[in-house]
């Protein structure tokens, strides 16, 4: 009952949205949030039109920056890459609460969001998308990885992937007993904490098969049994799950980290009748629901799980106890600075013999 009524309501609004003139989406976004169904759907009811581009959040901030917040009218970079962004680029512009139907939100989430996206007094973002990253394991060849440090272990040596990102730094630092989110305020500290990782992957690269870029490169070497253990996001560990049910996704002891993908407007868009309207629309329960089935993670919305395939809640059931969810470690906003001295870290590593 609750998710037709919730349905009816929003479709009336975005049904209504499209006697308003209509505009060109320009959406940059992750690969499966904006699926052609989902797409078409939209362009019925409203007569926006949707252009896609899929990024990451690299990318994201890079292009919005080179265009001074041009280019789009709609992004999705996560919640942790938005407040610095605004700080150092002023590429966003603020969210118009009054346009946003919140009733569609999980309120956990979008309170979290509110607080983490919050500049200068102005919320700047609302969550969609979130998720984890942590391990995706061929349980049958390397079942003792339970921990990012594991990945070390010379049991599994030559047969281990991760990427040269951030999110490598901060859980081998979490697996190395160190905090690095309670010393984001603290620079020199945080270096501390670079300094130690820094040893300890440069150690490890004799582990490493490869340092793999995109998702299907990872799960093809997973598939292949090329590589037998690898830090990697859920959604990837789950669909090879389908396929081989000795290879799924494995929350750290450390904690899996945590990520909102978000929505934001851009400094310079032009099309926010459409952005708050695609907002509105992806929402709502049974657009949610299809979201989730194509890209593989779950949505902010209320009842948004309501029609989600059964294998896909299965899967996140095996993977996440309560434990294993309480220890989430999610990332908090990203200080100004940081990322250029992780970086720096990254270059190292990638240089060492």
């Amino acid at each position: 009952m609750r998710l037709s009524m919730v349905s009816s309501v929003v479709v009336a609004t975005v049904i209504g949205a499209s006697t308003a003139q209509a505009e060109t989406l320009r959406l940059l976004t992750w690969g499966g949030y904006a699926p052609e169904d989902v797409i078409a759907m939209f362009e019925a009811e409203t007569g926006h039109t949707v252009e896609v581009t899929t990024s990451n959040n690299e990318e994201m901030i890079a292009k919005l920056r080179a265009t001074n917040g041009g280019g789009f009218d709609l992004a999705q970079p996560s919640q942790d890459r938005i407040t610095s962004a605004q700080e150092e680029f002023g590429i966003y512009k603020p969210i118009d609460m009054s346009r946003v139907n919140a009733d569609l939100f999980i309120p956990s989430m979008l309170s979290a969001t509110a607080g983490n996206t919050t500049y200068d007094g102005e919320v700047y973002g609302l969550p969609h998308v979130w998720g984890t990253s942590g391990l995706v394991v061929n349980t049958a060849m390397a079942g003792d990885v339970q921990d990012y440090v594991d990945l070390c272990d010379a049991s599994v040596a030559g047969k281990v992937s991760y990427r040269l990102k951030r999110p490598t730094l901060i859980g081998f630092a979490y697996s190395m007993g160190l905090d690095p989110f309670a010393a984001y305020g603290d620079t020199d500290a945080y270096q501390g904490i670079l300094d130690a990782v820094e040893t300890k992957l440069t150690d490890c690269k004799q582990n490493v098969k490869t340092y793999w870029d995109g998702g299907d490169e990872i799960k093809n070497l997973l598939r292949s049994g090329e590589v037998v253990a690898s830090m990697a996001w859920d959604t990837g560990g789950w669909q090879l799950n389908a396929d081989n049910p000795d290879i799924t996704f494995v929350a750290p002891k450390a904690g899996a980290l945590g990520w909102i993908d978000t929505f934001v407007l851009p400094a310079r868009g032009r099309a926010d009748d459409a952005a708050y309207d695609w907002i509105n629309f992806v929402m709502r329960p049974d657009v949610a629901a299809m979201i989730t089935n194509t890209a593989g993670n779950f949505t902010a919305a209320v009842d948004g799980d309501a029609g989600v395939s059964a294998d896909l809640k299965a899967r996140y059931q095996r993977s996440f106890d309560q434990t294993a969810i309480d220890n989430i470690k999610w990332y908090p906003p990203v200080p100004a600075g940081l990322e250029a001295l992780e970086g720096a870290t990254l270059d190292r590593i990638n240089a060492a013999n």
